[in-house]
């Protein structure tokens, strides 16, 4: 029989560690005189005693780890219970949101999506503030975990791939996966402060600096102004987008990095790829904007550069409303949102690494039209592609393909637009954040959408930040029979 007590049991830690954290967001309120500081204690004892009674209820059926399937079902229900705990300080404070609002916000937070129900930002108070930007940072972390312990040993859309790298590679320095959890954190947390302070330099004030440092390293693109970064035109664009790349790297490269193997961090062919398009996209935007639109040079590239990381990225700044620079812009945005980071990042969307499979595959392919009696492999970094690593590729790509058509369609049922309805879906299908048009733009929010429309958002958010398959797996008659 199925043993749900080691999943409940890990669930319980994780929310009650989540609700702890709940005091942070207090005292920064208690500190600006805010009387929401209340609503965030009230928040974290309920969060803390539900979390606390789960693991203390499920703790005699711990045993030495878990199975396939409790993995499975730990990684997707992690990612469930955490949103509706930490909706709770939306629901009890000052804007008082109703669930469907205040879930949709957390849960765009924990899966460092970026859109957001709320407007008036400039005017909530800041330990709600504080509070978005922690669900980020901690929704960065988690998802680098997962993408680095869980994903490769599920062997959900090709990661298996990076199983070498993740277990045997580092096996010499990282002997488990509990210490790769912990170099990862101390990694991710000193890159945040690097962040904090190249923010500060350019003139944020420090309560902005660290909200923009903790969504800009989870690629989450929540902001603590209307505006977004239009309210921080000149160097800190560039800032930003120095550390969303740096946020969209492998992780394991910069372990192996501060082990004192640089050499992996050059040569990764993801990296030079997604550094590769972020450079042609942005002189290709540059030059467009110069041509067609008037620009001067340094406006033209900073914007760009901006822009183009924030949206391949999945992070979802804007420092301008780009769909005022023309068609052209808005399509290339639509498709570039669709590429993504790397794996083992905070980035979201497809991962390049999967167009670099693909690519190979097709590659091999056509050469054995040419040559019929030839043996052609698909490599990737040098190595042989599998036959079960390809087609889990594959599949991933028909089945985000087909979710994304079929959530447009279902968004479409429930009255938005065409436009609204397959950014909307490509936004929350890949984590992207804005979608297009003039409702959830770069320059709009999810704010007006129908309740249905956002319960849909929610789940496609969940969906896509799990890469499809470890969700959908859930749904089979199999899984549950063993």
């Amino acid at each position: 029989m199925f043993d749900l007590r080691p999943v409940v049991y890990v669930i319980g830690l994780l929310v009650t560690a989540l609700g702890a954290t709940m005091l942070i967001p207090m005292m920064v309120d208690f500190f600006f005189g805010r009387p929401d500081w209340t609503v965030f204690l009230q928040s974290a004892i309920i969060t803390v005693t539900i979390g606390a009674a789960m693991s203390i209820a499920t703790a005699n059926g711990v045993g030495q780890g878990l199975s396939i399937q409790q993995t499975f079902l730990l990684t997707t229900m992690v990612w469930v219970a955490l949103p509706a705990f930490g909706a709770l300080p939306f629901i009890f404070g000052e804007i008082q949101a109703r669930p469907v609002d205040a879930i949709f916000e957390a849960m765009s937070g924990l899966t460092t999506t970026g859109s957001t129900v709320f407007s008036g930002l400039d005017t909530l108070p800041e330990g709600l503030l504080v509070w978005r930007s922690m669900l980020q940072w901690f929704g960065g972390i988690g998802i680098i975990v997962v993408a680095m312990v869980f994903l490769p040993e599920l062997r959900v859309g090709g990661m298996q791939i990076f199983r070498s790298e993740a277990f045997d590679t580092m096996g010499k320095v990282l002997p488990r996966a509990a210490e790769i959890a912990g170099r990862i954190t101390w990694i991710y947390l000193g890159l945040t402060v690097a962040n904090v302070l190249a923010y500060l330099l350019v003139g944020m004030t420090p309560f902005d600096a660290i909200n923009h440092a903790f969504t800009t390293m989870s690629t989450g693109g929540f902001s603590t102004h209307d505006a977004s970064f239009g309210f921080y035109q000149g160097a800190p664009e560039y800032v930003a987008a120095v550390f969303m790349i740096f946020a969209s790297l492998p992780f394991v490269r910069y372990i192996q990095l501060v082990a004192g193997t640089a050499q992996p961090l050059f040569r990764d062919p993801q990296i030079r790829a997604y550094l590769g398009v972020i450079l042609a996209v942005t002189l290709t935007m540059t030059l467009y904007r110069l041509v067609a639109n008037g620009d001067h040079l340094e406006h033209g590239f900073r914007e760009g550069i901006f822009n183009v990381t924030s949206i391949i990225s999945g992070t979802g700044y804007a420092s301008v409303d780009y769909q005022l620079w023309g068609t052209f812009p808005v399509v290339a945005f639509f498709f570039l949102g669709l590429i993504g980071g790397c794996a083992g990042s905070t980035a979201c969307s497809v991962k390049i690494f999967r167009y670099q499979l693909l690519i190979a595959a097709i590659r091999a392919r056509i050469q054995q039209i040419f040559a019929p009696h030839g043996v052609f492999t698909p490599r990737y970094d040098g190595r042989p592609i599998s036959e079960a690593i390809l087609s889990s590729v594959m599949a991933f790509f028909v089945m985000f393909v087909v979710s994304l058509g079929v959530l447009a369609v279902l968004l479409s049922m429930t009255g938005l637009d065409m436009v609204t309805s397959l950014s909307g879906a490509a936004s929350a299908l890949a984590n992207i954040g804005p979608g297009l048009g003039d409702t959830i733009g770069p320059a709009g929010n999810f704010a007006t959408l129908n309740d249905t429309a956002k319960w849909l958002l929610t789940a496609a958010m969940l969906v896509g930040r799990l890469e499809l398959l470890s969700v959908y797996v859930l749904f089979t008659l199999r899984f549950w029979r063993g």
